[in-house]
């Protein structure tokens, strides 16, 4: 990878393992939209993102280098190797076509506090609505952030969310989920859960204390630790991972979520999060082991 400056712009060239789609239609963030071939739109860490590709030549439109490196190099994982991922998970014929297929996925490195809320939002949602969920609670209660000529709006602080009413945040139309963000917002806002506190804990330390804001269980939890911590071993399921586990590796037998979980890291170890996602995208994608 080759880091280039163009007026305004940061272009990466010779990038390898990266593909725009991919990595926004994987479910592991919501708040990128694509507007055009290879473009998509979005905003991250404070800061708003128009980003374009052309095969290996990724160009961050109106980025400063300052901005490239202090958020969106990390923001994309630029610096993690994902050609020696995707060859430590190939061992069998399941895992070299899914990470074949999704070969330019890269597990965004998320803000922790938005990801808990994000997640939350997405239990027993979809995708569509998910977004417009969280678009609505950034533009009421978010700061305002200016990008070429257009108005976006940060992810609001638990502190701002702390003092609110399940009534204040009915704006937003997040339903029950109201009650399980204001939880959240408390909890972060008077220390109780913290960044520095999480990751200072083990993997299943962190997730027992996660899974102490009212909303987060088990599969949320983990999408958090994979997400918001970069806990690469955590192994998201939910029913469409136990499904497709069930049917590439058990004939379609059944088995528990617990099965499943012990399964994936017996086999997968600490790159569980990525098999996760190169799994799911290529399953979901062909129809495999999900009707």
């Amino acid at each position: 990878m080759k880091i280039n400056t163009d007026k305004n712009n940061i272009i990466l060239t010779d990038t390898r393992d990266f593909n725009l789609d991919h990595i926004f239609d994987c479910g592991q963030c919501f708040r990128f939209n694509k507007i055009g071939d290879n473009t998509y739109l979005g905003v991250a860490r404070g800061k708003a993102l128009k980003i374009s590709q052309d095969g290996g030549d990724i160009t961050f439109f109106d980025t400063s280098p300052e901005d490239f490196e202090n958020v969106w190099r990390g923001y994309f994982d630029l610096d993690t190797d994902y050609s020696e991922i995707k060859e430590r998970l190939s061992g069998d014929s399941v895992m070299r076509e899914a990470c074949a297929f999704g070969g330019g996925i890269r597990i965004l490195r998320q803000p922790l506090w938005e990801t808990v809320v994000s997640f939350i939002i997405s239990a027993s949602n979809n995708i569509p609505r998910i977004k417009g969920i969280i678009e609505r609670l950034c533009e009421h209660f978010g700061g305002a952030i200016s990008y070429e000529g257009q108005t976006f709006h940060s992810f609001p602080d638990a502190s701002v969310l702390s003092g609110l009413s399940a009534e204040d945040l009915s704006v937003i139309r997040a339903g029950f989920r109201d009650k399980y963000i204001i939880d959240a917002a408390k909890k972060f806002a008077s220390g109780e859960l913290s960044d520095e506190l999480l990751k200072g804990l083990s993997t299943p330390e962190a997730k027992n204390k996660l899974m102490s804001v009212n909303g987060v269980g088990n599969k949320v939890s983990d999408c958090i630790l994979l997400f918001g911590l970069n806990r690469a071993n955590s192994f998201p399921i939910d029913v469409w991972i136990k499904r497709i586990i069930e049917h590439c590796y058990f004939g379609s037998e059944q088995r528990s979520i617990d099965a499943i979980g012990r399964f994936a890291a017996d086999k997968f170890g600490d790159l569980g999060g990525y098999a996760q996602q190169y799994l799911f995208y290529w399953a979901r994608e062909n129809k495999i082991g999900i009707n």
